[in-house]
């Protein structure tokens, strides 16, 4: 008897399933026998899952589903197609128990369950809770007892309140997944050191899946896992926390014991940050632990926006961390997020005029706002009357609107064209990553950090790059900006 756990995320360039590794550990260290089946990393997904299950006879299948949709306009591709296909796939080859979990589908818990055909999904930490779920299946079957558990009850699904525990169990052995593998074929590989994040911007879904409360690791576990993947040939990583400072004594203690130990000379680090707190003797501590890139949650400039994502921060705030990564030598990014409600061609001139005098290392320029119900951006859309007469609203299917499909929002008052207008506000500086245009989207040579399907940096990593994938992005741009023809 044993859990068959499957990796079912295949964008490229593939990103190791983190969780996978956490809850194989956990699972395997309740005593419970496991096996991985990674379908990012097969060549034929649908003749390995044959072969897998001609043989084995597992007690549950547990799906890891790590993102509803690329989370991009123009392109808004979904995934969920490939999750219901692999779940009535899976229905042909085995009899066992279908349970889904991950980032994605804790989005979404209740929906993903009754659209998919899966029999069971855990919302939130998978680790002890998959091991009760077994213990249940082998027992009482008193579902409403596992945490997080999204069940059926003859003919209703019902959910339990998410397994956000207080105590973030992870073991730090990370030995479960092919890291090597993803590490020369995806640039990078995942740490964690908290989960969830007390914030409150109104667009962000991390709080529906992670819960609104920073969780956090021992910084001696995320040092140990750290130095234990470096042994094995790893030497750059992405924190995967929303904020790598919140809160901030937590990012120092991290910081600390990576360069206690002696590791901050030997490896290389990106993460997200959030604009404030941010301290110099913070920046100081994280180049010190071997950081060498920051993409900070800065969303705009412009007050009014600023106020439309719930932001703390203000551009003179933009302008000092930027000035503080620069004095330590940490290449900056600053995320734009372009098109919420109340956007107009002036707010968003004045953002991008904003970014061009701070002068980060690189801005992405996010066209659309990604709409997540039961987040503060869903509100304000809710607000501005039924959204399939709403102008603003922008989606590739047809019929009512279905917050599970990639919907966003962009700003009726920016025109026809909003990103013709945000390509000749950036008028080809090449800091920016401007979004493509729906006629001209393209994943061969795209403009925008998209990162789902992208040829350029699918063939850099093969080419030996490595590193954050927009810092990578960067660098290529820099290179063909050398090569270009004289322009002076």
């Amino acid at each position: 008897m044993m859990l068959t756990l499957i990796n079912t995320n295949r964008m490229l360039p593939p990103i190791a399933p983190v969780g996978v590794d956490y809850i194989a550990s956990a699972a395997s260290a309740a005593g419970i026998d496991v096996e991985l089946v990674d379908l990012c990393l097969s060549e034929d997904p649908d003749l390995d899952l044959e072969r897998y299950f001609s043989i084995q006879r597992p007690e549950v299948v547990g799906l890891t589903f790590r993102n509803v949709d690329d989370c991009f306009w123009p392109s808004g591709q979904t995934f969920l197609p490939d999750l219901n296909r692999i779940v009535a796939r899976l229905r042909g080859l085995t009899d066992s128990p279908v349970v889904l979990g991950g980032v994605g589908y804790s989005i979404f818990p209740k929906q993903i369950v009754e659209r998919s055909g899966a029999d069971f999904g855990i919302h939130g930490d998978g680790e002890q809770s998959i091991v009760d779920l077994i213990r249940e299946l082998r027992g009482a079957r008193k579902f409403n007892r596992v945490p997080g558990l999204v069940y059926r009850d003859g003919g209703i699904v019902r959910s339990n309140p998410p397994a956000w525990p207080s105590t973030l169990a992870t073991l730090p052995a990370r030995d479960w997944v092919n890291n090597i593998a993803y590490f020369h074929q995806g640039g990078q590989i995942g740490v964690e050191t908290k989960r969830g994040c007390p914030r409150q911007c109104s667009y962000c879904a991390d709080p529906l899946a992670k819960g609104n409360r920073a969780r956090l690791r021992p910084p001696i576990q995320v040092a140990q896992e750290i130095e234990l993947l470096l042994n094995g040939g790893i030497d750059v990583f992405h924190l995967c926390d929303p904020e790598f400072n919140l809160p901030p004594e937590h990012a120092i203690g991290v910081c600390d014991i990576l360069h206690a130990r002696g590791l901050g000379e030997r490896i290389r680090w990106y993460a997200y940050l959030a604009v404030t707190p941010f301290s110099e003797d913070l920046a100081y501590r994280m180049r010190r632990a071997g950081c060498v890139g920051i993409n900070f949650t800065s969303d705009a400039a412009h007050p009014q926006m600023l106020a439309a994502y719930r932001q703390p921060h203000r551009k003179e705030d933009l302008d000092r961390v930027v000035r503080l990564c620069r004095k330590q030598g940490i290449t900056v990014m600053l995320d734009m997020l372009l098109g919420g409600p109340g956007e107009t061609p002036e707010t968003i001139q004045y953002t991008v005029e904003a970014f061009r005098q701070i002068d980060p290392d690189c801005a992405g320029a996010a066209l659309g706002v990604r709409i997540y119900p039961n987040t503060g951006m869903a509100a304000m859309v809710a607000a501005e009357g039924p959204p399939e007469s709403n102008p603003s609203i922008r989606r590739h299917y047809d019929g009512p609107v279905d917050w599970l499909q990639p919907t966003f929002y962009i700003s009726s008052k920016l025109g026809d064209q909003p990103a013709r207008l945000v390509r000749d506000l950036t008028d080809q500086d090449p800091r920016f990553f401007p979004p493509q245009e729906e006629t001209n989207a393209s994943s061969e040579n795209p403009s925008d950090h998209n990162y789902n399907a992208n040829r350029q940096l699918v063939d850099a990593i093969a080419a030996g790059a490595r590193g954050a994938y927009w810092d990578i992005l960067r660098k290529l741009r820099m290179a063909g900006e050398r090569s270009g023809p004289d322009r002076s």
